[in-house]
Order: C-alpha cells, then sequence, then structure tokens
C-alpha cells in the first residue's frame, strides 16, 4: 500500500482518485469529520424518539413509503431492505472500482446529513484498508433511487453476508471479518437506506473510465506521432499559429504536445526538401483538431465527475434548522450528470481509436506509405500487418455501437413510482470495454509505426519516440517474416494500457492531471 489518504469529506481531488484507482491506498476520515456524522446520526434518533413518519427511517420504501414501520422492527426493516436489494448480477466489479465506490460512499456518508451511525463509516473503512473488497456484480443498476444494487452488495460485506473478494480470491464474508478482526454491523433506522442510495456504482464505474481515456489519450498522441515518422509525414499541420487562430483549447494543448513529440526527429529533416507531397491524410494533418476535442471532452467529463465523487446523493437527507432537525426528501440519487460524462467519455474512447485504425490503414498501404506493401519484407510470402488492420478495424467499429448514447435510454421502474431513469451504470460500466478495444488499436498502431520506423533506419525519430521504440522493443522483436501476431499485440495493448507510452514524457501531459 501507498501512503496513507486522510479524507476531508467534500474534499476529494481528482489526484486522490487516481491515487486509489491505481493502487490499494490505505485511508483515514479527518477527525473533525465525526462532529457532523454525530449529529445528524443523533437527528435521526431525536426522529424515532419523536414519533412523526419519516421516509426511510421509520416507514417502507419506494411506492410502500406510506407504510409505517413499528419502532421494535426498524433494524429488521434495514437488513431486509439490504437483503432484497441485493440482486446484482454479471461480472464482479474489479478492485480499483470498488475502491472508488466505497471512498466516494464513505466520503459522501461522513459528510454529515445521511443520519448513519460512526461505527458504520469506520466499518468500511477498517473493510477497505484490510483489503476485503466486497463482491459487486456489475449488472443490475439503471442509475436513479441510486445504484441500489450494487451498493446493496457493498452493504452485504459489513452485515457478514455474502461474499467478498480478498487478494484475488472470493471468500464468504463472515470468514473474512472474523479473519481481520472486524465484527459485523447491525444497521440502525435509516442507515441501509443512506448506504445503497446514491451514485457511488455509477460514478466509480465512470471514473475508471475516465482515468483509462486519459491514458489512451496519452497513448494516442504517441502513436500518432510515430506513424507520423513512419509516414514521412509534415509537421506543419502542428504550426502554433494555426491553433490559436482557431481557439479550441484541447486543440492548442494537443497541437503543442505533438510539436515537442516530434522535434529534432531525422526522419522529418529527411524530407524537408523535394518531397512533392502537399497535404498529408486528415488522419496524420488533423490530429490536433481530432485529439484535441477529445481532450476536451475528457476534461469536462472530470469536472462534473469530481463533483459528483464528493456529492451528497442519498435520500432522504437530515438537515439542521434552528428548531431542530427537518428530513427533506428529494432526488439527489438521479444519475443524469454520470450518464452524460459517461456518453461524452464514450465519444472520446471511441474517437481516439477510429482515429488510430485509420493511421494503421495509411501505413499498410505502400500507395500511401511510401513502406512496403502491409510493413513486412518479401510481401506475397508473407502476410505482415494485413490482418492485424482488420482488427483494429473490427474493434474500432464495435466501439462506434457500443458508443450509443445511454443517457437517453429510460425505463419506468417501481410501480412508475421511478419513472425516469438516467441508466448511468451501463454507460460507465461499457467504458471499460470501449477503453480495451480502443488500447488493442492503439497497440497495434503502436507496432505498425515502430515497424516503419525501422525501416527508415539507420535514420532516427526525435528523442522520446526513440525511447518509446525502444520500450516496444525490449519486449516486441522487428516483424522480420510472419510468426503468432497476437502476443505481440497484447504486449504493446498492455504498454498502452499501463501508461508506459507517456511514462518518459509525463510532464508533456500534465494538464491532462489536474
Amino acid at each position: 500500500m501507498t501512503q496513507q489518504l486522510t479524507l476531508t469529506p467534500g474534499k476529494l481531488t481528482l489526484s486522490d482518485l487516481r491515487t486509489v484507482w491505481s493502487a490499494p491506498t490505505p485511508i483515514a476520515l479527518a477527525k473533525e469529520a465525526y462532529s457532523a456524522i454525530e449529529g445528524s446520526c443523533q437527528a435521526v434518533q431525536d426522529i424515532v424518539a419523536k414519533g412523526d413518519a419519516a421516509y426511510g427511517i421509520n416507514t417502507g420504501f419506494g411506492l410502500l413509503a406510506k407504510t409505517r414501520i413499528p419502532d421494535d422492527k426498524l433494524e429488521q426493516l434495514q437488513r431486509n431492505l439490504i437483503l432484497s436489494h441485493s440482486v446484482g448480477t454479471g461480472e464482479l466489479m474489479s478492485d480499483e472500482v470498488v475502491r472508488l465506490l466505497m471512498l466516494t460512499k464513505i466520503s459522501s456518508l461522513s459528510r454529515g446529513f445521511s443520519g448513519i451511525r460512526p461505527i458504520v463509516i469506520d466499518t468500511l473503512i477498517a473493510l477497505y484498508n484490510k483489503g476485503i473488497m466486497p463482491a459487486i456484480p456489475a449488472k443490475g443498476s439503471v442509475g436513479a433511487s441510486g445504484d441500489l444494487a450494487p451498493l446493496s452488495h457493498m452493504t452485504l460485506a459489513i452485515l457478514g453476508v455474502g461474499d467478498v473478494r480478498v487478494k484475488g480470491e472470493l471468500v464468504q464474508a463472515a470468514d473474512a471479518l472474523k479473519a481481520a478482526g472486524i465484527a459485523p454491523v447491525v444497521l440502525a433506522a435509516k442507515e441501509g437506506l443512506a448506504l445503497i442510495n446514491g451514485t457511488q456504482a455509477s460514478t466509480a464505474l465512470c471514473l475508471h473510465g475516465l482515468f483509462m481515456a486519459e491514458r489512451l489519450l496519452e497513448a494516442g498522441m504517441v502513436t500518432g506521432s510515430m506513424s507520423l515518422d513512419a509516414a514521412k509525414g509534415s509537421d506543419s499541420p502542428f504550426d502554433a499559429r494555426i491553433h490559436e487562430v482557431r481557439g479550441q483549447p484541447g486543440q492548442i494543448a494537443a497541437a503543442g504536445i505533438y510539436r515537442e513529440l516530434v522535434s529534432g526527429s531525422a526522419i522529418r529533416a529527411s524530407h524537408l526538401v523535394g518531397d512533392e507531397r502537399v497535404q498529408d491524410p486528415y488522419c496524420l494533418r488533423c490530429q490536433p483538431q481530432v485529439m484535441g476535442a477529445c481532450w476536451d471532452l475528457i476534461a469536462n467529463a472530470g469536472r462534473t465527475l469530481l463533483i459528483e465523487a464528493n456529492a451528497v446523493t442519498d435520500n432522504p437527507l437530515i438537515f439542521q434548522n434552528d428548531d431542530g432537525p427537518v428530513v427533506v426528501s428529494g432526488g439527489n440519487f438521479h444519475a443524469e450528470p454520470v450518464a452524460f460524462a459517461a456518453d461524452t467519455l464514450a465519444l472520446a474512447i471511441a474517437e481516439i481509436g477510429s482515429i488510430s485504425e485509420r493511421r494503421v490503414s495509411l501505413l499498410i498501404d505502400a500507395t500511401l506509405s511510401g513502406l512496403p506493401p502491409f510493413l513486412v519484407r518479401d510481401p506475397g510470402v508473407n502476410s505482415g500487418f494485413m490482418i492485424a488492420h482488420v482488427t483494429a478495424a473490427a474493434l474500432a467499429s464495435e466501439n462506434k455501437s457500443i458508443a450509443h448514447p445511454a443517457s437517453v435510454d429510460t425505463i419506468p421502474t417501481s410501480a412508475n413510482q421511478e419513472d425516469h431513469v438516467s441508466m448511468a451504470t451501463y454507460g460507465a460500466r461499457r467504458l471499460h470495454d470501449m477503453a480495451h478495444n480502443t488500447a488493442t488499436i492503439l497497440g497495434i498502431e503502436l507496432l505498425a509505426a515502430a515497424q516503419g520506423i525501422d525501416f527508415h533506419r539507420p535514420l532516427k525519430s526525435s528523442a522520446q519516440l526513440e525511447h518509446v521504440h525502444a520500450q516496444l522493443r525490449s519486449k516486441v522483436a522487428f516483424f522480420d517474416a510472419d510468426r503468432f501476431f497476437a502476443p505481440d499485440i497484447e504486449a504493446a495493448k498492455q504498454m498502452v494500457v499501463n501508461g508506459d507510452l507517456s511514462a518518459t514524457c509525463k510532464s508533456l501531459f500534465s494538464a491532462l492531471h489536474p
């Protein structure tokens, strides 16, 4: 584990969230947060003692809100809520997503508007720090009335019910808690509802997509720069004056990065004079325009998701008036902002892959690139990159279909009480598959561009691109003749997924990581 992260509720940064996503990171709650938690908890106890009906505290849920629950059944009400709402299905969320989910839930509950006891929050923190990850199926939420099913599966873990994952292995929650010395929680009034109402599952999935998209954007600019040199393209379209007169901030930033990445290339210098081509195809020439627009979408999604990560999104909420606490019902659990963020990230991820596929197509076409057909010596006997490009095309086309917006869909639930939903959880969940599709496309482009650069030897590319080339060649040899190709593609893909392509030039991409 890395250095401890101390949570001040409502003050999470994107850097904090990236840290937790990247690796297990111990967390602690700032001591000053406990007074607000305890005050909110006391407010719920006062409401129960007073005997007034309050939704989710001493009533049923959804369409059953008019059903009053006796005080002696309030604990059973909360436990039953968790058991009945744990209806998720499909593959389990990954540990990095579960860490984000738990972190944002802990932060939200700790702001002191949810009426939950400190012991419940402390138990969640204890599970997190012991590496006990609730087993949370990824499917089963429509992104309104909160992510009820996923968050119920999270809550099962602190009850000692169901399964959890410890060091990648599924074990029974009761056994994991006992081994870690953590006592199961008995939920009090409102606590079950506070735990499962909220947007933390969709937000965690979308943050995962955001951080993957950032890596894809960086990798796409690196591979695109390598392809430019491999195809002996021009760097004139990166001239700062072109982008300044348009004014799009992402485009301006991207053009600056491209200029830096190709600066000092001997390959570029070799065709400054006597090159009959006037303009390059769009996949080379318009990279700042396309990738810059993706940059802006990713940045905007990041702003939305940071707000949501710090938000209080359960219902009802407890506010303190001068004459005492008041319970206010609303709809912060509706994940429309997350749905829109997921949809824009899907567009960016799809486009990063789409323009990369076009560059692979260009490189294998000898009439456009000037390189050997399919990037291999003795073509005919060897097929070279012919079918690797087909894989890239298949994945780019698949992403086009998956990128259809989720936020425009809705379906009524809970006997029409919950009659408009965001579909944010699906919208965010699909980003993982899209990101891996695009990472594979970029991996194929990395292989193709490196192959093209090798054909220009002894000329060298820029210092930064040569370093990336050397990294690749330490894992994948030059493609001198047909061989089992899939392992090469997987190795290149993992370089993209792991952020290796931009590792030596992080300062260029610092603006992507506020």
